[in-house]
């Protein structure tokens, strides 16, 4: 027996999970997806793919490196990853040299993409989608501040088993020249967003920064990007306008 091996897997991209064996005359491959009763992933033996006893859920999703078998590589390739398919996996070979098994803790991640972020009224709302495994959301101010940041934070969870995260917070009345930051993270990636007054964005000059100005008329520094789409436009009754930077965190 091989010890386990842990492979972190993209959701909806192709993943490799690897699997090696002492070369030998005709081999059996055989790899099981464990925790779930058993299910045959992928099967080789007769030197060709054997798919008779694949699970359903696993057509036209899985491969194996026909040209490197002989050499000893059984390692699976898995197409679409989905959620459903985190779990421990089990490679099993055979061949005139004997038996082996090795495993696979096949972990999915959906990184956090994009994140917006937006002012109705008194309330700067900020959220992202399509992210796994739960993400967490945080807030905060620079300059630093000693402000209770009130914020309500609500998790959904999608029929693809991805989350969707919204916090709503509070503006403060008393000090109205802060930056306020949202920072959504997993255990894959993390990336942040600011909002913050158009004074404020004269000082951002980075070309590779995108900033996006909620109401376009306010922003005339030539690396603020514009922005026409109604959700990032600023909704207040009051004359105070904010502006709109994403950026990953460092």
């Amino acid at each position: 027996l091989h010890s386990n091996t842990e492979v972190s897997c993209v959701f909806m991209e192709s993943c490799i999970l690897p699997c090696s064996f002492q070369s030998g005359a005709d081999p059996v491959i055989h790899w099981i997806k464990e925790t779930e009763g058993n299910l045959y992933v992928h099967s080789f033996y007769r030197n060709q793919d054997q798919l008779g006893l694949q699970d359903q859920y696993f057509r036209n999703r899985t491969s194996l490196f026909k040209d490197q078998i002989s050499r000893g590589n059984a390692s699976l390739q898995l197409t679409g990853v989905e959620v459903q398919d985190q779990d421990r996996y089990r490679c099993y070979t055979n061949t005139i040299r004997g038996e082996e098994s090795s495993f696979i803790n096949l972990k999915v991640d959906a990184p956090v993409s994009k994140v917006k972020i937006l002012r109705v009224e008194n309330r700067i709302i900020c959220s992202s989608e399509g992210i796994y495994p739960e993400p967490d959301l945080t807030w905060s101010t620079r300059p630093p501040s000693n402000l209770t940041l009130q914020n309500q934070t609500s998790i959904q969870q999608t029929e693809q088993q991805l989350y969707n995260i919204s916090s709503s917070l509070i503006l403060s009345d008393s000090e109205t020249d802060l930056i306020y930051i949202c920072t959504i993270s997993t255990r894959s990636n993390s990336r942040r967003a600011a909002l913050f007054k158009p004074s404020e964005c004269e000082k951002f000059s980075s070309s590779t920064t995108v900033i996006i100005c909620n109401i376009c008329m306010s922003c005339k520094h030539p690396n603020i990007r514009k922005h026409h789409h109604d959700a990032f436009r600023d909704t207040s009754t009051d004359s105070l306008s904010f502006c709109f930077r994403e950026f990953n965190q460092s």
